[in-house]
């Protein structure tokens, strides 16, 4: 059934980490119903608002490290592509930094 996907280890760790975001998230929203509220994002948002934005933001931090990573080993003369766990972890650190100051 998931043949057509390249399931790596840094792929099912970002999906199991998003899968356990929004449980989190929905149980947090149950206890604890979210207020609007105003940060570096020009709109006024909810928690699930942020949430959707910074998954979007690693998303995107994602794609863009896989497709330069051969520019990038080129750049720095590196003997091989970066890895792909440093944009996991900067994609985290994004989603992060959106989901509490955004």
């Amino acid at each position: 059934m998931f043949e057509w996907m390249a399931w790596t280890t840094p792929v099912a760790v970002f999906f199991t980490c998003i899968v356990l975001m929004l449980i989190g998230m929905t149980v947090w929203e149950i206890k604890s119903p979210t207020v609007e509220r105003k940060g570096f994002l020009p709109i006024a948002t909810t928690r699930g608002d942020r949430l959707f934005i910074g998954l979007l933001t690693a998303a995107y931090l994602n794609l863009i490290w896989v497709g330069l990573g051969e520019k990038m080993a080129q750049w720095f003369s590196l003997e091989a592509e970066p890895s792909v766990w440093i944009s996991f972890v900067l994609s985290m650190l994004a989603l992060g930094l959106v989901l509490r100051k955004g």
